[in-house]
């Protein structure tokens, strides 16, 4: 190649093209939607509190009960707690009933964050329920959960890609 030769871009396939591609070459792939159930939920708030009894309370969740777009959904999570450092929250962590995955996120932090809030966008796959999980200092595990109706759903792949 010279100098004057242009530089040619690479190719562009679809996902639909390369499963074709790898199929023909042996290669399989498990396909089909992910989607968290209501027991997978149950299983990883079991997984983050290590079984531990959840208490009601202490904990909230401010997001929209209507949500327009999944894509991009504002949602904050607060404690009660004096954040001192005998009397604190070490995390706090959302877990979502139909997305992909059950664990949205979990912050940790200590006394010296001041305050037990957290704040951020998340996506939703379609309307189903939260839950805040706010772990304590001395083991205690708190939380609220919250019904959230979603118009547009996100995290769904569209099937012609």
């Amino acid at each position: 190649m010279n100098r004057l030769d242009p530089i040619k871009p690479l190719p562009s396939h679809t996902r639909r093209q390369l499963m074709r591609s790898s199929a023909a070459l042996g290669v399989s792939f498990l396909v089909g939607e992910a989607h968290a159930t209501p027991l997978s939920l149950q299983e990883a708030v079991k997984a983050f509190t290590g079984g531990a009894h959840l208490n009601r309370g202490r904990v909230r969740i401010d997001i929209a009960a209507l949500v327009d777009n999944g894509n991009t959904v504002p949602v904050s999570i607060h404690a009660q707690s004096p954040m001192t450092a005998t009397d604190h929250v070490t995390a706090l962590a959302l877990f979502s009933e139909k997305n992909p995955q059950s664990e949205t996120f979990v912050a940790r932090m200590n006394h010296l964050a001041g305050r037990a809030s957290v704040s951020t966008r998340i996506r939703l796959a379609n309307s189903q329920t939260l839950t805040a999980v706010a772990r304590m200092n001395d083991g205690s595990y708190w939380a609220h959960s919250a019904e959230v109706i979603v118009t547009i759903a996100a995290c769904i792949e569209d099937a012609d890609e």
